[in-house]
């Protein structure tokens, strides 16, 4: 029986009794005394499975059976000690404690700031020899300024002459602008790295190493700090320079925003300093908790400026570009609050950290980076928009197709743009708080990784998705605007040449093109969050199979208008004629077109619904126009007049391009009861035969009138004897009356009647 059982429960025993060597020494002691004598000073991770074997072979059944109650107890309270997941509530419950703890506990610390602080300055007083040692430190530090100060100085201007660039006042373009600053702030940079260098060499010469604690770290918070910020902030504001002044701000609120952005870094810089100050000079830093006094005076100090200065921070973050639009509007407006929100939310978000015991990341200033980075928005949006604006090719032709096309252009340049700077931005952002993109991006595991790659797809969807409607929609507006079709000639009469076969297809082509995209990538970024795509796959190829079975009539107009773009029947602008609607087309969709009625009305015709399609504006138009002359007319004279006035129109440049062949006469076409017929032709390019028309009829009309030629009209001929003046007065008055009757019917029916006497 003992075999069995040991056989039994050997590997269990050494699996659980492997767990830790603390849990393998709680073994009784009190079964038999040879058991405890052998293995009282033996760890059972030490032993081989052999003496394992031989110790469970010596026990009883009742010795296994009481060993193995224990070892499991001890792994069942090991595994119940283990902490449990937390709920959401004790999560956010957790957060709660972790940031209004420091809170609370600052207050109540409050009352002892100042003994605490006073009792800092005495430690560093007697750590540095008493005042005496203190006014030399003090002496030496000024020392040390002067001497940097003057190097840099002396260096920057008279060793290598590098002087302040100049340049013109007024209106200076924005290349000039970038070179004149650029150069200022490099030479403010190179004098701070003259600086830095001086001051290092000789702080190590006559500082010793307890001195170096307390001036390196209050030189580099107090002075080298401000001094970059205030060189960054130059070189954006310009707040002396208004016309080389790269953001939209008034001269007063660059002036505002460049003093106090400085303040705001010497405050941020002595928080981190008086922090290190107090610890070096035994007052730890939760004693006192003035780092958290002087870190809640920096947000306040930030809300106090974009609050006073909102109008300053709204146009910046508007821009000067003048098409901006309502999006722009909007987020200048609402750029200030989300300064305040910023703000505030670093500021509960350092209370939380400290609450949560991560303090390091804070002295090395993560969070002024991350407000920074969020703050500097403005800036950065307004560095594209004027890259953006200066980089892009000027519009190409004239009009507002091509007006729009710029403008779409921009702005889908200026998206993409931020796509990327928000990109950016939270990549520093996340290396401020020790946060690798690559390690997250190898490491693929858990809700963050989801999330990041979620994020990742997303954008780079949206990067492809304006990438490709901002090359079709160039293409596009490059193909309407070399058509070049006036709009007098859309207000005329419609039947002109209509767009390019590419100008037709290009829409169609970008509503699928973005369709597809947003699909794909849709999936894609569902996909990376852990959601299984595969019923969404088959539910969408179900779908689209009821789809075919269910809508023929849908899948009939669909292929239809498929083999009419293939056949190239009818493109956007063509006048054409279906079934007797007669119209021009003005919209075509995957399943229908429009047709545009010279007279307003708009007709919708799905594709599978045209029997057969004629198009009036193909390759070119041949207009017949006819005039009616009197019998006695010469048609020679005629024809030479048409010839004289199709070779001058051929020389007018408003009209020779727009011919195919000149007008000429035809000769005689017909006879009527008012005289001859002569029929003139011309062919021109489809859309422009109405105004050429119109011309040739103004010239038709001077060239007769200068030739004494009259167009022919209907005339009531009255035929009076030669004696009608020795009739008597009834019959006089008879005659007259019929010819008055006979021309009140002519007006009657619209003619002009024209009353003669006798030839």
């Amino acid at each position: 029986m003992k075999q069995i059982v040991s056989g039994l429960f050997l590997a269990l025993l050494v699996s659980v009794m492997s767990l830790s060597v603390a849990d393998a020494q709680m073994l009784p002691t009190t079964t038999t005394t040879s058991t405890a004598t052998d293995n009282a000073d033996v760890s059972l991770d030490e032993m081989s499975p052999e003496a394992i074997n031989a110790m469970v072979a010596r026990m009883s059944d009742d010795e296994v059976r009481a060993v193995l109650l224990d070892r499991l107890d001890a792994v069942a309270a090991a595994t119940t000690s283990e902490e449990a997941p937390r709920t959401l509530i004790e999560q956010a419950t957790l957060l709660w404690n972790a940031f209004s703890q420091p809170v609370l506990d600052a207050v109540r610390k409050t009352p002892g700031l100042f003994p605490s602080q006073f009792e800092a300055f005495q430690n560093f007083g007697t750590n540095h020899g008493g005042p005496g040692g203190v006014l030399t430190l003090i002496g030496l530090t000024a020392l040390i300024l002067a001497i940097g100060l003057g190097v840099e100085y002396i260096v920057r201007t008279w060793l290598i002459k590098i002087r302040n660039p100049e340049a013109n006042q007024g209106h200076a373009s924005l290349r000039e602008s970038i070179v004149f600053l650029f150069k200022r702030f490099l030479r403010e940079i190179f004098g701070l790295v003259i600086f830095y260098v001086t001051i290092r060499i000789v702080g190590r010469n006559i500082l010793d190493a307890q001195q170096v604690t307390f001036v390196a770290p209050f030189i580099g918070y107090m002075i080298w700090m401000p001094r970059i910020a205030a060189a960054f902030s130059r070189f954006l504001m310009a707040p002396n320079r208004p016309d080389l002044r790269l953001v939209n701000v008034s001269d007063r609120w660059a002036g505002f925003i460049h003093r106090h952005l400085i303040g705001i870094v010497v405050l941020g810089g002595a928080t981190i300093f008086v922090v290190d100050f107090n610890v070096l000079n035994g007052v730890p830093a939760g004693e006192t908790r003035i780092g958290f006094w002087i870190d809640t005076m920096v947000y306040v100090y930030v809300g106090y400026v974009v609050w006073t200065a909102r109008e300053g921070f709204s146009d910046m973050m508007r821009g000067d570009d003048p098409n901006r639009t309502d999006f722009d509007e909007a987020l200048g407006k609402a750029y200030p609050y989300f300064a305040l929100a910023v703000a505030g939310f670093t500021w509960v978000l350092v209370s939380t950290m400290i609450g949560l015991g991560k303090v390091q990341l804070l002295l090395a200033g993560a969070h002024y980076a991350t407000m920074f980075w969020l703050l500097i928005a403005p800036v950065i949006d307004t560095g594209i928009r004027g890259l953006v604006r200066h980089l892009v090719p000027p519009m190409q032709g004239e009009g507002k197709v091509a007006e729009d096309a710029y403008i779409s252009t921009k702005r889908s340049y200026v998206r993409i743009g931020r796509v990327i700077a928000v990109g950016a931005v939270l990549a520093l952002i996340a290396r401020t708080w020790n946060v690798s993109l690559l390690d997250l991006m190898q490491n693929r595991e858990g809700i963050g990784d989801n999330l990041f790659s979620f994020a990742m797809t997303a954008i780079v969807g949206y990067v492809v998705y304006e990438g490709v409607s901002l090359y079709i929609n160039r293409r596009l507006a490059a193909e309407m605007t070399a058509l070049g079709m006036s709009q007098e000639d859309a207000d005329n009469e419609m039947g002109g040449g209509g767009g390019s076969r590419l100008s037709t297809v290009l829409p169609l082509l970008l509503v699928t093109a973005q369709g597809t995209i947003i699909v794909i990538f849709g999936l894609l970024s569902i996909g990376n969050l852990g959601v299984d795509i595969t019923p969404l796959l088959a539910g969408a190829g179900i779908a689209g199979l009821a789809i075919g079975f269910g809508a023929q009539k849908l899948v009939t107009d669909v292929v239809s208008g498929v083999f009419f773009l293939v056949d190239d029947a009818f493109r956007v602008g063509d006048y054409v004629e279906i079934d007797g609607t007669m119209g021009a087309v003005e919209k075509i969709s995957i399943r229908s077109m429009q047709l545009r009625h010279h007279r307003g009305p708009v007709h919708t015709i799905p594709y599978g619904e045209i029997p057969k399609l004629t198009n009036y504006s193909r390759d070119w138009v041949i207009m017949k126009l006819k005039f009616t002359v009197p019998f006695d007319a010469d048609p020679n004279r005629i024809k030479k007049i048409f010839k004289k006035i199709g070779a001058e129109m051929l020389q007018e440049e408003l009209y020779k391009d727009d011919f195919l062949q000149p007008f000429k006469s035809q000769g005689v076409f017909d006879f009527d009861d008012v005289g001859m017929i002569i029929r003139g032709k011309f062919m021109a390019k489809p859309g422009k035969q109405f105004m050429i028309r119109k011309e040739i009829y103004n010239r038709v009309k001077a060239e007769f009138k200068a030739n004494g030629i009259d167009f022919a009209r209907r005339e009531v001929r009255v035929a009076l004897p030669d004696n009608v003046a020795e009739l008597p007065k009834q019959d006089q008055a008879a005659v007259a009356a019929a010819a008055a009757a006979a021309a009140q019917q002519q007006q009657q029916e619209g003619e002009n009647p024209t009353v003669k006497g006798p030839d």
